[in-house]
């Protein structure tokens, strides 16, 4: 079976929430701890955790704060978070990339995408046929992906048209939504 790796990009200030969205708790865990659950329930090993806005109050919630890795430009958007985190991590397959504002996406959907880990994967979970996180990139393409990854579009420009790119449909498992207010946290 392929080894998939798991990249958490939980580097950013949360400006529109009025703070940095891994230190938010959702029914009493912090999101960052929630999502690096998924990541590691759902399969993926070894796991980083992309760190920037308030990088050592975010570490401490950590179970482990070694899986962290600080990107010292993470003000400069998704990108930094982006090409720090995948030049961080050791050898796999395949990187399973999740955010940490989607508190609606479980293990369930990272096992999903992460049994299709292998060296050339491109693939995405969807939602209603809506391409969403999280998104899986097979080792053959992590070089290729941090070098163009750049201010807050992360690897969206490396994706589009890819006719190689699967979207696997994870509508029955969640809604794939972020959260960009307080008032998301209570749809």
């Amino acid at each position: 079976m392929a080894s998939c790796a798991g990249l958490l990009l939980a580097a950013g200030a949360g400006r529109r929430f009025g703070r940095p969205k891994a230190l938010v708790e959702l029914d009493g865990e912090p999101l960052v701890r929630r999502a690096l659950r998924a990541l590691t329930d759902g399969g993926c090993a070894p796991v980083r955790v992309v760190l920037g806005a308030r990088a050592d109050e975010v570490r401490v919630l950590l179970p482990d704060p070694a899986v962290s890795v600080r990107a010292p430009d993470w003000a400069d958007g998704m990108g930094a978070s982006l090409r720090v985190g995948l030049r961080s991590l050791p050898e796999a397959d395949a990187v399973l990339v999740h955010l940490v504002d989607l508190p609606g996406v479980d293990a369930r959907v990272v096992a999903r995408l992460a049994a299709l880990a292998s060296p050339e994967i491109v693939a995405r979970a969807s939602y209603q046929g809506v391409p969403g996180h999280p998104v899986l990139f097979g080792r053959r393409w992590w070089e290729e992906i941090a070098d163009g990854a750049r201010g807050d579009r992360g690897a969206r420009d490396w994706l589009a048209g890819r006719e190689d790119l699967r979207l696997v449909d994870c509508s029955d498992l969640g809604t794939g939504g972020d959260v960009d207010t307080p008032a998301d946290l209570n749809p």
